[in-house]
């Protein structure tokens, strides 16, 4: 094996289990926010489940709702610094707003 002493040691992120998720879950947010995607993917299981259980049991009638949420929230992801989003998403874990 040859050694290299002046090769630049690999990188890698010290939070690389946190990366940002930020512009994903916006997209989602914003494109299927009735759905409740965007808390899916950011592990909000049970945010998620409410956001599509009312769109799809009131028929479509709570699908407005959940979508104008789905709207503002990926808008507040979007507008978000990549370490702010982590700070208050996926490290404090805010599941509404």
């Amino acid at each position: 094996m040859t050694n290299f002493p002046n090769a630049a040691p690999p990188t890698y992120s010290p939070n690389a289990s946190l990366d940002s998720k930020r512009v994903l879950c916006g997209v989602f947010g914003i494109l299927l926010g009735a759905l409740g995607i965007h808390k899916f993917v950011l592990g909000y299981t049970s945010a998620g489940l409410i956001m599509l259980l009312v769109s799809l049991l009131t028929c479509g009638i709570g699908a407005t709702a959940m979508g104008i949420i789905g709207l503002v929230e990926g808008i507040m992801y979007l507008t978000k610094s990549d370490e702010e989003f982590v700070r208050i998403y996926q490290r404090g874990r805010k599941e509404w707003f």
